[in-house]
């Protein structure tokens, strides 16, 4: 690699400039002549036989263009592909059921769409979409886990003669060998509730079809947008090169916006193509609620296998997974869930089992964290309580467990979301441990604060957990550096971006390698007319996957420049230096040339040159891993519990996180920043409720809460960095690293605030009500 001056530095972001002053594109900014609208007529019922649709008097109303349901699809209706297909797991059981475009016999869950209008105006559409009349036959709702498999319960999908979707079992070692070598047993039912992403800018579709050129363009909110374009040209029966996709600015992705498909997603473009106009649709709030897919819901009965000195000797898991009422995503979340609960820890005995159940909810697909949550959250709370029961000190316990640096590459044996056994490439997790001690004052809290508070009639308490974020997972990603005749330098790939910083990392990526300017480099993302291969945004992938790929192509056009400077300055390679939007012989810097004039002499208009010569100083290169690295990190924090209201307030917060080396630390920090807001919602304000009806309890944000930037602490970050030997900049992913273990904090946090009550939450997301009741539930048992 190049001589470094950009790479690790703390650089503002070059897209900022446009967010702020509001020039940044955004799919709700696209604006076409003769543009119509599209709304959704939604199923009220969370489970019901649609016996009859009459759209006869929206048809009538003024404005109104075209009004679809599902018979009007014809050979255009069927059901969505299956993004992630089962794992090569022995004896594994996948029921395949994913979404349709609009529900044709049944629904399955509130919200799912019915019919589609297309009108004048969206106020338009919205008024028709009420003139549709439906006659359902209600059926019984399926909304317990447990109830979902039971005998007799009513079947979401009625061809699988039950709701399991899937039965997986992994093995590591043998459980019963480590349960009969135990000083100590410990058995827990854990449960972790529903969320939502709540992204600041909902889904939205707009799409052209241009008859003339028999193109198709789309402006698509999607965290995939060649995988769109794809699709979208197998189903409407076109080439690829006649789809153009473009996912521009994106209010927020967090893993709902990579779903495929989306019914809208479908049905906005083919609308575009029917009635030869553009065809826009943007997400409402309420909407989002219900069509947007969900995340989290698992109840794990686990029983854990220790020594007397804290040692973990095995683990023993089984849990329910709920996946809605489809599973397009197949099994991500919970083999996550089932993978990650093994967190940093030598662990040599583990059985892990779980059923997937479709339940008459909104799908569950992958959200900021995917799963890991969940297993973060059952091995954390299973150490603090057996710290508890071997009077260990909790940051002991986790110490004499840790994997240690001379056993990476660290293998888990199981499958993991790759399909690959889970491996873990590198790692040092003691010192990330002592930095997060030192940082959050730990001796002094225990010595001094939490005494003295005490005291003074306060509760406070600390919370310290430790986690691994599996990070950039392949399949691969490329992109394309061309130095233009101007001397700036244009990089396009083929991920999209929501909020990342791609514009300015991926640009210092560049800019060492080419010698320019981090503001001389222009990165295209998400425009599959611009870049034509990729998978995606996801899995904190983007970085690691598509930043190598990057570095690979600029590599390449830098031994172009080097090779074409060297002739025109009749110097050799190694004698020449390439910096400041320029090339120059060592030693003699007016013998240069700049690279807006080599690009120019890269690319002549006339003459002769040698075979095999490329034209421009341009390359395109991929990069796909091996497997996925394995980022780490310990988060603690100090809280105040108000033993009235049981309101808690954050007092500090600290991160210290390993995602090997940094691009760039502002940028990171960020990262962290918004995961940790979020994993505050989800631990402490969101969760989704329905009530047995499946109707959505809390579908607005009246009653789902979200953490404001009082909620929200100032929060410190440290950095360690243990390379990862996967990729050639040694990088990990970190983009969900700040939500995943917050909810075991909390509840570790909240116990110590309230240690007189000996409380034990085995349970998120937590509330200033739902803690009440704890401690009441707790009281009650005491005095009986």
């Amino acid at each position: 690699m190049a001589a470094t001056q950009f790479f690790g530095e703390r650089i503002k972001r070059n897209e900022d400039p446009r967010l702020l002053t509001g020039q940044a594109l955004f799919t709700d900014d696209v604006h076409l002549p003769h543009m119509a609208h599209a709304a959704f007529l939604r199923s009220p019922y969370a489970h019901a036989h649609i016996v009859s649709i009459d759209a006869s008097m929206a048809l009538e109303k003024e404005g109104v263009l075209a009004v679809y349901t599902a018979v009007d699809l014809g050979d255009y209706w069927q059901p969505g592909p299956l993004l992630v297909p089962p794992p090569p797991v022995k004896n594994i059981v996948f029921n395949q059921q994913t979404q349709v475009p609009l529900a044709r016999d049944k629904v399955r869950h509130v919200g799912e769409p019915v019919a589609l209008v297309i009108a004048e105006s969206r106020y338009l559409a919205e008024d028709a979409a009420e003139l549709i009349f439906v006659e359902y036959e209600p059926l019984p709702a399926v909304t317990g886990l447990a109830e979902a498999l039971q005998p007799g319960s009513s079947l979401v999908h009625d061809d699988l003669g039950s709701n399991t979707s899937a039965h997986v079992v992994q093995k590591k070692g043998t459980y019963e060998t480590a349960k009969s070598q135990a000083d100590l047993l410990i058995q827990r039912r854990f449960h972790y509730d529903h969320g939502v992403a709540a992204a600041m800018e909902n889904r939205g579709v707009v799409a052209e079809w241009d008859r003339r050129a028999q193109r198709l363009t789309v402006w698509d909110t999607t965290q995939a947008p060649v995988f769109i374009r794809n699709g979208l040209a197998a189903l409407l029966g076109l080439s690829e090169s006649q789809v153009r996709v473009i996912a521009p600015f994106i209010g927020g992705g967090f893993g709902p916006k990579i779903m495929m498909f989306y019914p809208e997603e479908v049905l906005v473009p083919w609308a575009a193509i029917q009635l030869n106009r553009p065809v826009k649709w943007i997400e409402d709030r309420s909407e989002n609620f219900v069509a947007t897919t969900h995340e989290r819901s698992q109840v794990h009965d686990v029983e854990a296998a220790f020594s007397k000195d804290g040692r973990i000797l095995g683990i023993h898991d089984v849990f329910l997974h709920d996946q809605g009422a489809y599973a397009p995503y197949g099994l991500t979340v919970a083999l996550n869930s089932q993978c990650t609960l093994l967190g940093p820890y030598d662990i040599a005995h583990y059985y892990s089992e779980f059923t997937a159940v479709f339940t008459n909810k909104t799908i569950v697909t992958p959200y900021r964290g995917a799963g890991r949550q969940h297993g973060v959250f059952v091995i954390e709370r299973l150490l603090d309580i057996a710290a508890k029961e071997l009077g260990l000190d909790k940051t002991e316990i986790r110490r004499r467990n840790f994997i240690q640096p001379h056993q990476f590459p660290y293998n888990n044996e199981i499958i993991y979301q790759d399909f690959a056994p889970l491996t873990y490439d590198s790692g040092n997790y003691e010192p990330i441990l002592d930095k997060a001690l030192a940082m959050i004052g730990y001796e002094t809290f225990y010595h001094e604060t939490q005494p003295q508070a005490r005291a003074a009639g306060r509760h406070l308490g600390l919370g310290l957990v430790a986690y691994v974020e599996g990070t950039g997972i392949g399949p691969y990603e490329g992109a394309r550096v061309q130095v233009q005749n101007s001397g700036r330098v244009s990089v396009a790939t083929g991920i999209g971006t929501q909020g990342q910083g791609h514009f300015t990392s991926f640009a210092q990526i560049v800019a060492d390698q080419v010698g320019v300017d981090v503001a001389d480099v222009d990165i295209i993302t998400g425009d599959t007319d611009q870049f034509h291969w990729g998978a995606g945004t996801f899995a904190s992938r983007g970085a690691v996957v598509a930043g190598n790929a990057i570095n690979a192509a600029a590599e390449d056009v830098r031994q172009k420049i080097l090779r074409l400077a060297a002739e025109l300055l009749e110097a050799a390679e190694e004698d020449l230096v390439v910096g400041d939007g320029r090339v120059h012989v060592k030693g003699t810097p007016d013998k240069a040339i700049s690279l807006g004039q080599l690009a120019q002499q890269a690319n002549p208009m006339r003459g002769a040159v040698k075979p095999g010569t490329e034209p421009g100083l341009e390359a395109t290169n991929y990069f796909g891993p091996e497997y996925g690295s394995t980022a780490a990190g310990v988060h603690a924090m100090i809280v105040e519990v108000d033993p009235e209201t049981f309101a808690v307030k954050i007092l500090k917060y600290v991160v210290v996180h390993d995602c090997g080396q940094v691009i760039n630390p502002l940028i990171l920090d960020g990262q962290i920043h918004g995961g940790v807001a979020q994993g505050i919602g989800n631990a402490f304000y969101e969760q989704i409720i329905y009530n047995e009806d499946g109707q959505l309890l809390t579908g607005s944000f009246m009653d789902y809460l979200l953490p404001t930037a009082t909620d929200v602490p100032r929060i410190e970050i440290g950095h360690e960095v243990t390379p990862s030997p996967l990729n050639p900049l040694g990088i990990k992913g970190a983009g969900e690293a700040g939500a995943i273990p917050t909810g075991p904090l909390f509840a570790q946090a909240v116990e110590d605030a309230l240690n007189h009550l000996a409380l034990e939450i085995c349970e998120i997301p937590l509330s200033p009500s739902r803690l009440w009741e704890l401690t009441q539930d707790k009281l009650t048992k005491e005095v009986i």
